[in-house]
């Protein structure tokens, strides 16, 4: 028995002997380095601003724009009504036609006066039927001597609206005129100018509108 296992540890001696040898007679495997650790992914860093006032470029002036004034003309109609041919001469036609109208209205209103007086002088010796026919004549006249006033008041005001319309029109042509050739933006009469701000410039040009409306009317 003993003999036997003896046998077994022999021939297990010579097996790991003749391994051994193999393994002697085989090169060595190259050993492979161990692969280099990749970089750690870098961290995104801040762009970093300058502190106000610590730049070290020159700061960049922005170029003053120049400042645009728009002219807007201005007329005085009161001036050009009354130093113009035109307005003198509507003025004086109204003033004429108001007159006569006014000479009229005086006449029928004497012409009243005048009836009542008689009438009244005569109450005592009429009978009540003629004082009642006097009332209604009287009060007829008085009711005509309302409608003459009434014309004549509207006959008056129609033509001064007729005369005012055309002198506004004239004024209107040639602030047309005097606007374009003077480059202005607007024009105004003096009455509506409650503000102007710095970069409006007034531009008086009453002074040409009547040398325009005299030429004009010099012209027919």
């Amino acid at each position: 028995m003993q003999k036997s296992i003896r046998t077994v540890l022999v021939s297990c001696s010579l097996l790991l002997a003749a391994l051994a040898a193999q393994a002697a007679d085989q090169p060595a495997a190259p050993v492979t380095p161990p692969a280099a650790a990749a970089p750690a992914a870098e961290v995104a860093q801040p762009a970093l601003k300058p502190a106000p006032g610590l730049s070290l470029l020159p700061t960049a002036k922005e170029e003053a724009k120049p400042v645009v004034i728009t002219k807007i003309g201005v007329v005085d109609i009161n001036k050009v009504s009354t130093d113009t041919i035109m307005g003198k001469a509507a003025q004086a036609q109204i003033k004429a036609q108001q007159s006569k109208l006014q000479k009229q209205v005086e006449g029928k209103r004497k012409q009243l006066d005048k009836f009542k007086a008689d009438t009244e002088r005569q109450l005592p010796s009429l009978s009540p039927q003629q004082r009642e026919a006097k009332s209604k004549e009287f009060q007829k006249k008085i009711e005509e001597f309302q409608k003459f006033g009434m014309k004549a008041e509207k006959e008056l005001m129609e033509n001064q609206q007729k005369l005012t319309k055309g002198l506004f029109e004239a004024i209107g042509k040639a602030a047309d005129e005097q606007g374009k050739a003077k480059g202005l933006a607007a024009v105004a009469t003096n009455r509506d100018l409650l503000y102007l701000s710095s970069t409006v410039a007034m531009v008086d040009i009453t002074g040409d509108i009547i040398k325009s409306l005299d030429e004009k009317g010099a012209k027919k």
